[in-house]
């Protein structure tokens, strides 16, 4: 008997035990197996090793090399790129938003500054780094101490959530196609306009802040 042959016989064998209809109407012509192990290979799902009990964020790849880009550029403020990413990394898993008031901003971003007596960030600084990040359509304001994420650039969660949210978000905005969280991308080509602001601001003078 070829191996091939042996391994339909034992599929057949399965089949029958597992409910298939045995094509014989004498039970005694049936077979079953004996003395048959069976080994699971256990499923080694990747853990991701990160640092800190903060768990974790998934990013753009292309709006993470583009934050560097406008970092060096001098094309957005060292207050808006450091209220971003606080806020990025403190969003609730699948959701995209994270509770957090200007204030609570401020104090988080101060937390190692006071520690060294160093420079501090104030909440005027952090308001207007927030107003700036909403016309960059990188965030949105609800309201309540809660700033929702673009979650096409930053998203904690799967994709499932990711997309649930993004129909959330479509929903609230009628589905306007040039709504929040749209209009934000390498289409857009937003390294080139400014971050789209508005078509006054082609300036890439340096900014403070």
């Amino acid at each position: 008997m070829s191996g091939d042959t042996g391994f339909d016989d034992l599929l057949h064998v399965l089949g029958q035990q597992l409910g298939q209809t045995d094509p014989s109407p004498d039970p005694r012509d049936r077979r079953r197996l004996k003395n048959v192990t069976f080994e699971y290979e256990p499923d080694h799902r990747g853990v991701h090793d990160m640092a800190g009990d903060a768990g974790y964020s998934l990013a753009s790849n292309w709006f993470t090399q583009l934050l560097a880009q406008l970092a060096v550029a001098n094309s957005i403020t060292k207050s808006q790129l450091c209220v971003f990413l606080y806020v990025a990394g403190g969003q609730e898993r699948g959701t995209g938003i994270a509770q957090y008031t200007q204030q609570e901003i401020t104090d988080g971003l101060n937390k190692l500054a006071a520690k060294r007596d160093g420079k501090k960030i104030t909440r005027s600084t952090v308001n207007r780094a927030v107003r700036a990040l909403v016309g960059y359509g990188w965030v949105e304001q609800l309201g309540n101490g809660m700033i929702q994420l673009n979650v096409r650039l930053w998203f904690h969660g799967n994709s499932t959530a990711q997309h649930a949210v993004l129909e959330q978000i479509a929903a609230q905005h009628d589905h306007d196609p040039e709504a929040f969280p749209n209009a934000v991308g390498p289409e857009a080509r937003q390294e080139e306009l400014d971050l789209g602001i508005d078509q006054a601001r082609f300036s890439r003078g340096k900014r403070t802040g």
